[in-house]
Formats: structure tokens, C-alpha cells, sequence
């Protein structure tokens, strides 16, 4: 099956996929150091909040599968996708791995999330890099996809829906939000904040939006500063200038996990109903035909641009 065919590799965050998993997933976050035991019981306690566990895994997988079957309907190329974790099994070595086991030689990687920064994307990268080097597989990266047409069609709809269940769309803010990183990032020229700005003014355009805004979520526990503002501190300011309708679009997510079902559907809804908000939050794209459909249209065209000599 895997003879001629093009090598996919999808990467993304990961997520335990049971409770035992969670220590050892928490202290890979932390570089091998164990989290204290009130650090875990906060991850158990946002877990439980959320169901148990996060369904991240499950949509990854699903995610998978379906831009392996968009792709191999296109009359390209035959595609073989594997997915690798940058925080649980499989991890992203252990599938460069199986890829050159099964005979795969050019591989175009995807990195599960639309912005590209040094501290995120690269860092995928980085890993599929070091063990392509010990296995002779040539890699094409996809560095970025925020400005996809076909992708942005897909979060537009899903914003248009969301303020249509607000009281009064014509007045409501959408917040467009990303995983915050540590401003250090700024100082090398990173795209990542500019690259969300750029989307949500797309999106904006589309939908000829008066009031939209952007903000982070899900900052660090460091002593770093984090880039800004935070969610939280938005939605408290939007109240204090009499904003009584927000949508929430975590624009930098692709999928239902904690940082969309926990950050958003809990603590800012929380937070919204205290500050007299009519909080909506859009849909996530999880395994929508649509955006999978996206996906397989910058996987070919990474494909046809490392034909070109792009690579």
C-alpha cells in the first residue's frame, strides 16, 4: 500500500488517552520534571470539569483519517497519513520511524494548528527533522495555513452561526484567541501574533464585522510574560465599556480539548456570567468535511510546490 505513496505526517499537541497517562503526559510538558501534586490535581480537576478526560485524541484520529480519505480521492497521488505527539504515544519520532519502515521516502508534514511561531510549529518541525536525518526520509513542511481560503470559509460560517444566537449580532464583539506564548518571541521577529491578527481580519472582512478584537489564553505558568491580554482581562474590559454580547472564536484551535472545553466553556463563561456577558463561543472544527477538505488542499499544494524545487 505504502509502495509510491506520499508520506503525510499529521503532528499535534497529544492528549492522555486515560487517567494513568496523566502524570507521565504532564511531566513530559515539563521536560521530564514531575508536577507537584497540587499542579496535578489542578490538570485532574479541569479533566473532571470537562468529562474525565479531553476528546482530543479521538478528533485527532478522526482528523486523520479523514484527510487521508480526502486525499486519496483527489486522483493524486496514493497519501498515507501517521500522526505523531509531541507529548504522548505516538510520538513524533516513533512515526517518522514506522514511515520509513513502511517504505515512505517524501513526506509533507502538518502541523495541527493554522499560525506559525518559533515556539510552536518549529518545534514540530524540529523533531521530524532530527529523526528524518537518521533515516534518510525527505521532509516538506507546511509552515503555516491562516489565510486558506477553504479554511477561512469554514471559520466564517461557524462565527455567522455563533452571532446569530447572540441577542443583537449587529452589536455583539467576536474575539478572535490563540494559546498565548512568552512575549520573548517578539524579538526575533516571530509571525505568530501577527499571523492571528491576519485571520481575524479576514474572517472580519468576510463577514463585514464592526466590532471584533483579539486575545490569548492558556498562559504558561512561568515567570516569563506572556503575550496579551489575556482572555479574561478582555472580557472584564469589554464589560467595563458597556459590551454585553461576545463570541468567542479560539480561532488558533482546531479541535475540542481543555483549552476550548475548560479555558472557554468554563472559566470565561463563568467569568461572562458574573459580568453580565451573553457569552457564545463558535463551534470547534474537530472533523468537519470542510475543513478536512482544507487540510488535504495544503498538503497537494506543499506536494506541488516541493516538485517545483520549493523545498
Amino acid at each position: 500500500m505504502t509502495e509510491n505513496a506520499l508520506g503525510v505526517l499529521v503532528m499535534a499537541y497529544g492528549t492522555p488517552k486515560s487517567q494513568d497517562e496523566v502524570l507521565p503526559y504532564y511531566t513530559h510538558i515539563r521536560h521530564g520534571h514531575p508536577p507537584t501534586l497540587e499542579l496535578l490535581q489542578q490538570l485532574l480537576d479541569r479533566y473532571q470539569a470537562i468529562g474525565g478526560l479531553s476528546p482530543l485524541n479521538e478528533i485527532t484520529q478522526a482528523q486523520a483519517r479523514g484527510i487521508e480519505a480526502a486525499l486519496n480521492q483527489d486522483g493524486g497521488r496514493p497519501i498515507k497519513v501517521y500522526l505523531g505527539f509531541k507529548h504522548t504515544s505516538p510520538f513524533i519520532s516513533d512515526s517518522v520511524h514506522q514511515m520509513a519502515a513502511d517504505g515512505i521516502t517524501q513526506v509533507v508534514t502538518l502541523v495541527l494548528a493554522p499560525h506559525y511561531s518559533t515556539m510552536s510549529v518549529a518545534a514540530y518541525q524540529t523533531a521530524a527533522n532530527e529523526t528524518a536525518a537518521e533515516t534518510g526520509l525527505t521532509l516538506w513542511h507546511v509552515n503555516d495555513w491562516h489565510l486558506q481560503p477553504r479554511f477561512l470559509e469554514v471559520v466564517a460560517e461557524r462565527v455567522e452561526r455563533a452571532l446569530a444566537k447572540t441577542p443583537n449580532p449587529d452589536t455583539a464583539t467576536v474575539l478572535f484567541s490563540a494559546h498565548s506564548l512568552p512575549e520573548r518571541i517578539l524579538e526575533a521577529g516571530d509571525p505568530y501574533p501577527q499571523q492571528l491578527r491576519e485571520t481575524g481580519e479576514a474572517i472580519a472582512a468576510k463577514l463585514d464585522l464592526n466590532h471584533f478584537g483579539f486575545a490569548w489564553q492558556s498562559a504558561g505558568r512561568t515567570n516569563d510574560k506572556w503575550l496579551g491580554p489575556d482572555i479574561l482581562d478582555e472580557l472584564r474590559r469589554l464589560a467595563a465599556k458597556k459590551v454585553n454580547q461576545v463570541v468567542v472564536c479560539p480561532v488558533g484551535f482546531v479541535a475540542d480539548h481543555l483549552e476550548v472545553l475548560y479555558d472557554i466553556d468554563v472559566e470565561c463563561k463563568h467569568l461572562a456570567r458574573d459580568l453580565g456577558l451573553h457569552l457564545t463561543r463558535t463551534d470547534s472544527l474537530n472533523a468537519d468535511p470542510g475543513f478536512l477538505q482544507a487540510l488535504a488542499e495544503i498538503i497537494r499544494a506543499r506536494e506541488s510546490l516541493a516538485k517545483r524545487g520549493h523545498l
